[in-house]
């Protein structure tokens, strides 16, 4: 049985918490969602709250103070693997990830351990970004990947979907970074497990 859970980290997303939750309902009905707040100042952890009270399948992880992305999804990972869900989604709260690309990544881990949402290969895309960004995170990305050895083309990216075994099958405790480096660490310990990666097209806005 397939049971998703997208983790969603906040931290002042008040404004978008309604509608990105609507799209990512409307998007895949079957995932729970999991909103992991950092004790945003403009409430929308007691948004959430509100949220979860009226949607069964919406639920809140309520974090002291803001520690990183990483911290918070290394949280979220541990709060799926605490119950039986199949598949785990990183997500943007923000839209900067398309809600819509989340059946595509969950069908890519029919055949794969991981699915890396990738906005360097046909079909995917940047939208909005300078000259500079773009041309920083093409850099950032070939970098990684020449280090790593690895053949993938965007190591940086923050929507995924992993399946339970291949969370299962890396050591969580033992991940260190927490920023953009927090990505690549993880994609490089599910390779080091022998696992398999695929990339999906994405457009990030």
């Amino acid at each position: 049985m397939t049971q998703p859970l997208i983790l969603i980290p906040t931290y002042n997303e008040r404004d978008n918490l309604i509608p990105f939750i609507q799209a990512v309902r409307a998007a895949l009905p079957e995932a729970d969602l999991l909103i992991i707040d950092d004790n945003s100042p403009d409430g929308t952890g007691k948004l959430a709250d509100t949220c979860a009270s009226e949607d069964p399948g919406v639920h809140v992880l309520h974090r002291p103070d803001k520690q990183g992305l990483g911290r918070a999804y290394l949280g979220g990972f541990d709060w799926a693997l605490a119950r039986d869900y199949s598949h785990v989604f990183e997500i943007d709260a923000d839209f900067s990830h398309n809600p819509k690309d989340l059946p595509r990544l969950l069908e890519a881990t029919e055949n794969a351990d991981v699915a890396l949402g990738c906005r360097w290969m046909p079909g995917g895309g940047v939208s909005g970004w300078p000259w500079s960004r773009l041309a920083l995170s093409r850099f950032g990305n070939l970098y990684a990947r020449l280090i790593l050895g690895a053949p993938y083309r965007d190591l940086t990216g923050g929507f995924k979907c992993f399946r339970r075994e291949a969370l299962e099958a890396i050591d969580l405790s033992g991940v260190q970074t927490v920023g953009y480096g927090f990505q690549i660490e993880l994609t490089w310990r599910v390779l080091e497990a022998g696992l398999k990666v695929v990339e999906g097209p994405i457009t990030f806005v």
